[in-house]
């Protein structure tokens, strides 16, 4: 068992916590885990991208290879794009239908989305809207988490749970709560 996920958004929507949420669970599943430096951490609204590799084998390079990512998880649909040349055929691609336009050059978010639904193999969702709904604006990521689990192949939900519960639980009941939740309606995302 492999899976070789690919991680994609803007510095500060989160994806550095879904990467600790998937590291954390594929530890306590007792998977081999390597994940490569993420790139565009250091500006806020700069892109940021890691590549996170899970097996049941040691595994011997952090990277994924052009064309062998089982699954893009995106916090924004133009990010999906950019590393759709690293998805597998049968990879999926897991992102929020929410543009974050922070360059004047960003193409046609119509177009995007457009793009993304032609595809085979796409969850796409309003990760936004969700959120405000159900009352957990901030966990937007989690969310997108939720809606992956499914294709995380051998971790189990509830051990994303058990890793929401260690990571957050320093920031108190409330974050873990809303975080619990997040990831429990993305989980229904389809």
């Amino acid at each position: 068992m492999k899976t070789d996920i690919i991680l994609a958004g803007v510095g500060g929507q989160g994806i550095l916590s879904i990467a600790t949420v998937i590291g954390q669970a594929a530890l306590e599943e007792n998977l081999y885990i390597k994940q490569a430096e993420v790139h565009g951490m250091s500006q806020r609204g700069g892109d940021v991208q890691s590549n996170l590799r899970l097996s049941d084998k040691p595994i011997a390079s952090d990277l994924i290879a052009l064309g062998q990512a089982d699954i893009i998880i995106a916090m924004e649909p133009m990010e999906a794009l950019r590393y759709r040349h690293y998805l597998s055929p049968d990879g999926w691609i897991i992102t929020t239908s929410n543009a974050f336009v922070n360059i004047g050059n960003y193409p046609d978010q119509q177009a995007v989305l457009d793009e993304l639904r032609e595809m085979k193999n796409v969850i796409m969702f309003d990760g936004e809207k969700l959120a405000q709904e159900n009352g957990v604006a901030r966990s937007v990521n989690m969310i997108l988490l939720g809606a992956a689990s499914k294709a995380l192949g051998s971790i189990s939900f509830e051990k994303l749970e058990d890793s929401v519960r260690t990571i957050f639980g320093r920031k108190g009941e409330k974050v873990v709560e809303d975080n619990l939740k997040a990831l429990a309606i993305g989980r229904e995302c389809e």
